[in-house]
């Protein structure tokens, strides 16, 4: 048998890790094809018109390869929210950001998720959670935040699931699909590649964390026991997790709800002492409200004295444990909470069968004397590698709309950072 995933013919390639993430699946698709795809729609759907959750955008081959079965696209129904999270995780390139979950948080601050499943003869090849965002100019930016997820190594099966993906957005209005998969940069020449032949664009940005999502992120793995991690850190980094318990720094990880004010406070203080933007309290109120009783948020909070002084938000999906946000106040620093905070989120982690910790944004340019430079060493002082992504692609569906939201994009974002600032900021987020 094939791989249905990887759409690999029998090979040694069939034995990688995403056909150990999703099982083998039968029906593999054959030999790969490099000639241009043609899209299709069953049930005779006239072009322009929108499709419903019943209907299949289709792929096709050339005359020469009708023996391959097609690639159908389909729109998942409400009731398959477990299925939709379950074949998420199980993939090596599983994050929250992917989770049913998370396209209920965007949904309730404007956003319209779209969850797409890629099935090759009622098999799953690929899913995508794209985010629609309707703007002024009369067309939807598509975003597929963290995705799609797919085999990035088959260069064939990545142009079919682009070119379905392109041509339902566009058939939605949409003038932009916007993508950027945690692919790492050191394997990537041949998605590169199949991206741009798909007529997707790179974007280069080297400012900030480079990119909607970070770019580059900083990742330990949790194989050993906390003997061996906490051996493996950075001698500082151990000494101020310890120093942190000695000076009566005590870290709770069951203030949900109730620790969500004092966390946002911390938040708030965090930002403006670092001069960033911070989402409304009511985004973090819905985040919790959706991912934690479904186990794929956590809080934490550092006490001292009674008083709340450091904090740090938590998400687990699949097997990753990812730190989203944290926060820290300008006093009681020289208790060093952020670090045992840190810690037990680690331990936390692996007590959960997570087999990796994300640490999420660093700097891309780790030896540039900038303002992150001090986040990346905090980061890798346990003993974290730094990793690189592939970055953001746009693919233009509507050239005249892409090149004005291209010119009008750095006025939007300083726009849209201004609302955020404002009371009525959530509509925004």
């Amino acid at each position: 048998m094939g791989c249905g995933l990887c759409a690999l013919r029998e090979s040694p390639r069939c034995r990688s890790r995403h056909h150990r993430a999703w099982g083998a699946r039968g029906g593999g698709r054959g030999a790969h094809r490099e000639s241009s795809v043609r899209v299709s729609l069953e049930g005779g759907e006239q072009p322009g018109r929108r499709s419903g959750c019943g209907r299949r955008l289709t792929v096709s081959g050339s005359p020469r390869e009708e023996e391959k079965p097609a690639l159908q696209l389909r729109v998942i129904e409400d009731s398959e929210r477990d299925r939709w999270n379950r074949l998420a995780a199980s993939t090596e390139v599983a994050d929250v950001l992917q989770s049913y979950e998370w396209g209920e948080l965007k949904r309730a601050f404007g956003w319209v998720p779209h969850r797409v499943l890629l099935e090759q003869e009622g098999k799953p090849v690929a899913q995508a959670s794209l985010l629609e965002r309707r703007l002024p100019i009369g067309k939807s930016l598509f975003y597929c935040a963290r995705g799609p997820l797919l085999d990035y190594g088959d260069g064939g099966l990545v142009r079919e699931v682009m070119t379905l993906l392109g041509d339902y957005c566009r058939r939605r209005g949409g003038f932009l699909l916007k993508i950027d998969p945690a692919v790492e940069r050191t394997t990537a020449d041949q998605t590169v590649g199949a991206l741009q032949a798909c007529g997707f664009r790179e974007l280069g940005d080297e400012t900030g964390f480079g990119g909607t999502q970070p770019r580059c992120v900083m990742k330990l793995a949790l194989g050993p026991g906390t003997d061996a991690l906490l051996a493996a850190c950075k001698p500082k980094t151990r000494y101020n997790i310890r120093l942190a318990g000695r000076r009566g720094v005590e870290v709770r990880d069951d203030c949900q709800a109730e620790g969500l004010r004092p966390f946002y406070d911390l938040l708030q203080v965090t930002a403006e002492r670092d001069g960033f933007v911070v989402r409304s309290y009511g985004y973090f109120e819905k985040l919790l409200a959706l991912l934690a009783p479904a186990g794929l948020a956590r809080l934490f909070l550092a006490y001292c004295e009674g008083e709340p002084i450091a904090g740090a938000l938590v998400t687990r999906f699949g097997t990753t444990c990812c730190y989203l946000y944290g926060a820290s106040a300008n006093v009681q620093r020289e208790r060093m909470p952020s670090y045992l905070v840190q810690w037990r989120m680690i331990e936390w982690a692996q007590s959960q069968g997570c087999g990796e910790y994300d640490f999420r944004g660093v700097s891309p340019n780790p030896e540039a004397d900038d303002h992150l430079r001090g986040l990346n060493r905090f980061k890798a002082g346990f003993n974290a590698r730094f990793v690189e992504y592939i970055g953001e692609f746009d693919l233009p569906l509507s050239r005249p709309h892409y090149c004005l939201w291209t010119v009008g994009r750095p006025a939007a974002i300083k726009l849209l950072k201004g609302l955020r600032k404002s009371p009525s900021a959530s509509s925004t987020d």
